[in-house]
């Protein structure tokens, strides 16, 4: 699987953060808990120490996608692209013209998108609709209640 994944600065370092906590912290307190499970007895009868196997599998598992996704990782400069129209890491200010309320996105990588915190996919239906325009543009973006349509209000 050689597809890349972009990803900025801030989520790359948080990616590397926890992939190191996981290696570190979190296999430690996994062998103390199989090791404990263990000293309860017998093993073919111990419900304990199977469900700590099986979270060890779990972590082992999550510590090899985050690795994979690393070795796909593109860091992303917003410097790099032009002020004028959205790409991926804009701040973009948009009106809902159907119901005149203002919203402001960041576009990133699906890998970083958040909706809570503004960050929409690119790939995502109002992200799609989005990439590329400029200030002023009006677009639509058909989603799964139906269609939206925006107008560009500011572009950082």
């Amino acid at each position: 699987m050689s597809n890349f994944v972009y990803l900025s600065k801030t989520r790359m370092k948080e990616i590397e953060d926890e992939l190191k906590q996981l290696k570190t912290e979190g296999r430690k307190k996994m062998a103390e808990r199989i090791a404990e499970a263990r000293a309860h007895g017998d093993l073919s009868e111990n419900a304990e120490y199977d469900a700590a196997k099986e979270e060890q599998g779990l972590l082992e598992l999550k510590i090899s996608k985050l690795e994979e996704l690393l070795t796909r990782a593109r860091l992303i400069d917003a410097n790099s692209f032009p002020k004028d129209k959205v790409h991926i890491l804009s701040t973009v200010k948009v009106k809902n013209l159907n119901n005149s309320k203002v919203f402001e996105y960041t576009l990133v990588s699906p890998e970083e998108a958040d909706l809570e915190k503004g960050k929409i996919a690119m790939t995502s239906p109002v992200g799609s609709a989005l990439m590329g325009q400029q200030v002023g543009n009006k677009v639509q973006a058909k989603v799964p209640a139906g269609v939206i349509n925006f107008e560009i209000l500011e572009i950082n």
